[in-house]
């Protein structure tokens, strides 16, 4: 006789954990079969259930021990997450799918020596625990486990069907699932990222779990936070790394040099926070038309010591990275916006550098001190480019004479040095994305390249090279920054899109700065000028941080090093520690750690400025993209620069926005592609689409997700006088312009040759 009763549904992985989360007795197998009525061969399933649970890391040797005890203590036994490596070469770990509101503890990892498996960060593994403080464990791996669940980042959708959630990712082909379940507190229309579950629906579209909200994907805010999760940005501190900065404090004369009684003066951007680096000149008395200049870079070696929990954070953040509406900053907020912000009238410890150019630029001496400063006044490059026009404001009129003239100056004498070496000199146009206070795009404008900017980044760069000589001068490791000749194959390809334009490049011949600056200067009135520098921005090599000294091409710089950013640089600190050991300045140089793992700290932080590059860049896109949303059907200029089988790549003249024109939507006809001449040419009525020409285009679609921006080009009618949009107004006179409040910007660095 059988029964018509139903067996109860067999419980979920997430049904036991929180049965036994809630209980307010220890369980084990038997209390969980009883609460979920669980009989006969449905104990087979439930213990391969808690095996699978025990192998995760949520309990010990049974359920009786819940991952994470009620005293805050993590079990003996624990999945844990390699995360980075310290400045002893040490593994570091935290507890895997750490979901608690205060910090994950750190855990030290001691690899057995007997076992048969290699780990590196980013591998999981069950590891037994040995606590160590109230803050660290210790962990000794048990064994390696398969790699962590996928995370995908994307937009939870709620439709007839179900739940969906739609990655960011352009590349993703395919939604994923998302049972509600599963979707924790996301609501319709918000960023969440997710795992990817194992196996596969019945749809054949593979099933997420929410790890993280994010939140609404139409605040323009959420917009960097998905660069930051794309590209895996470090973006929370360790407690012990927040500790140590809390506990910074201010820093006594002592055996430091006195600086505080000369004027320096930061020099920086409206929207700037920190301030790092300070300048002060005169005329050297010793040598007619000659300099003495002083820059003064805030002391972070000071404060941030070799393997300590704030030095092994900064390491692993390589530098901070920089969006429109917030900083991932490479140090907490303490000592980045405090003790190493050079503040006006206050005392704060620095490495300066005094140097002395003779008439013609030329860097004759330098000595190097570590020393204690007070910044005479937080300057603004608007402000110090209005009093060098004339028009100096209450701020700037007492500092007029003394200390902005000699700085003007010292920069007029250095220039002449760079054009006799021969640098290539850009003019790539900087565009800003302004924000109001809600966080909403209301505008792209270009950023103004005054010679205010050009005198900081002079000074920065002389500085630079300095470190670089003082450090050879005592052979030690030096964190170079290097820019090697561009590839001989991007020089012919960049000699056959001039030859396209018309204009005369030889091929073959020996390629230096000095030469590709000659084209600039050849090209600097033709229509296509700013494609051109595009083109030879595109031939160059990537300029990156090595242990061997091979030179600067760009600048044209036989050595050259990253000194004056410790604040955002970890090459910077490295160097700063390196002169600190060399100069027998403190006992918190270079370590003899440190000094044997130059190669791998080099390729580490480059690797991290790539990626701090990609999510700026990935950001002001899609804060461009969000602008344009609003702007669809508008017509702006733009000009043709690039040329595929895909259609035509547009940049707009007014915001540098850039979008693409896919083949379909060009004038009625069939185009042939021609790769040599980068052209497109219609096969039936010969209209030609040329790499530099100029064209009408209007916003047909924009992406805020993505960032991609979809054009149509239009001709003749299309071309209405209502939808075309009204060119801005240029401000010629700076000194006679209203000023703009811009809240938010698409780099809030300032330009002091971060990048080169």
């Amino acid at each position: 006789m059988t029964s018509d009763r139903k067996s109860p549904p067999f419980p979920t992985k997430e049904a036991v954990l929180d049965f036994i989360e809630q209980s307010p007795t220890a369980v084990g197998k038997r209390e969980i079969a009883r609460a979920f009525n669980l009989r006969g061969n449905d104990k087979i399933p439930l213990k391969q259930l808690l095996k699978e649970l025990k192998d995760e890391g949520h309990f010990g040797r049974g359920p009786k021990q819940r991952k994470n005890n009620i005293d805050g203590r993590l079990p003996p036994v624990q999945v844990i997450e390699l995360t980075r490596i310290d400045s002893d070469g040490e593994l570091i770990a935290v507890p895997a799918a750490w979901e608690e509101d205060h910090p994950a503890p750190m855990i030290y990892v001691l690899p057995d020596r007997k076992s048969k498996f290699d780990l590196v960060v980013g591998d999981r593994v069950l590891a037994k625990l040995k606590r160590l403080d109230n803050k660290s464990y210790q962990g000794i791996p048990i064994r390696k486990l398969e790699a962590a669940a996928l995370k995908i980042l994307g937009i939870y959708q709620i439709t007839e069907e179900g739940g969906f959630v739609r990655p960011v990712d352009k590349k993703a082909k395919k939604d994923f699932i998302l049972n509600p379940d599963y979707a924790k507190s996301a609501k319709h229309g918000e960023l969440v990222l997710c795992e990817i579950r194992k196996g596969r629906s019945r749809k054949g579209l593979k099933e997420v779990k929410v790890v993280d909200v994010l939140g609404d994907i139409d605040s323009s805010r959420a917009l960097s936070l998905v660069a930051i999760h794309e590209r895996n940005i470090p973006n929370q501190f360790p407690e012990e790394a927040l500790e140590e900065a809390a506990a910074a404090k201010q820093t006594t004369l002592g055996k430091r040099t006195d600086l505080r009684d000369l004027a320096l003066v930061t020099i920086d951007g409206a929207d700037a926070r920190d301030f790092d680096d300070a300048v002060w000149a005169e005329p050297d008395p010793d040598n007619e038309g000659g300099w003495h200049i002083i820059v003064a870079i805030a002391d972070v070696a000071h404060y941030v010591r070799a393997g300590s929990p704030l030095d092994d954070e900064a390491q692993t953040r390589g530098n901070s990275t920089y969006f429109a509406d917030r900083v991932v900053p490479m140090l907490p907020e303490a000592l980045s916006n405090g003790w190493c912000s050079l503040k006006p009238n206050e005392d704060r410890p620095s490495m300066a550098v005094h140097m002395w150019i003779d008439a013609e630029g030329e860097l004759r001496k330098h000595k190097f001190v570590r020393a204690l400063i007070r910044s005479q006044a937080r300057l603004t490059y608007e402000e110090v480019q209005e009093a060098l026009n004339g028009y100096p404001s209450d701020k700037t009129a007492d500092l007029l004479d003394p200390v902005l003239k000699p700085l003007k100056g010292a920069y007029d004498t250095m220039l002449k040095a760079r054009h006799k070496r021969g640098t290539l000199e850009l003019e790539i146009p900087e565009f800003q994305v302004v924000m109001d206070e809600s966080g909403e795009v209301t505008d792209i404008v270009k950023r103004q390249r005054l010679d205010s900017h050009k005198l900081i980044e002079e000074f920065m760069i002389t500085a630079n090279v300095a470190a670089a000589i003082e450090l050879e001068s005592k052979q030690l490791p030096c964190m170079y920054r290097v820019h090697e000749a561009p590839d001989p194959v991007k020089i012919e390809g960049l000699a056959d899109s001039l030859h396209g334009m018309g204009i005369k490049f030889a091929k073959g011949q020996v390629i230096r700065p000095k030469v590709l600056t000659q084209v600039l200067e050849r090209a600097s009135d033709l229509p296509e000028s700013k494609l051109i520098n595009e083109l030879i921005l595109r031939a160059q090599s990537q300029a990156r941080y090595d242990a061997t000294n091979l030179g600067h091409f760009g600048l044209a710089l036989t050595r050259y090093a990253h000194f004056t950013s410790p604040i955002r640089r970890y090459s910077d600190l490295m160097v700063h520690r390196a002169l600190i050991k060399g100069l027998n300045l403190g006992n918190d140089g270079l370590t003899s750690a440190e000094t044997t793992k130059f190669n791998d700290i080099a390729e580490h932080i480059s690797a991290t400025e790539r990626r701090s590059a990609a999510a700026e860049r990935d950001t002001v896109n899609r804060f461009t993209a969000s602008f344009f949303s609003r702007k669809i059907g508008t017509i702006y200029p733009g000009k043709i620069n690039g040329v595929h089988r895909a259609g035509l790549f547009i940049t707009l003249d007014e915001t540098g926005a850039d979008g693409l024109v896919p083949m379909s939507y060009l004038p009625d006809d069939y185009y042939l592609h021609d790769e040599k001449n980068h052209s497109l040419t219609g096969r039936r009525w010969g209209r030609v689409f040329n790499l530099g020409d100029s064209v009408m285009v209007r916003i047909f679609e924009s992406n805020p997700i993505t960032g991609g921006i979809a054009l149509r080009i239009v001709e003749g009618d299309d071309n209405n006088e209502e939808t075309r949009a009204k060119p801005k107004r240029q401000n010629k006179d700076h000194h006679r312009g209203r000023k703009r409040n811009k809240i938010g910007t698409s780099s809030r660095r300032s330009p002091k040759g971060k990048n080169r």
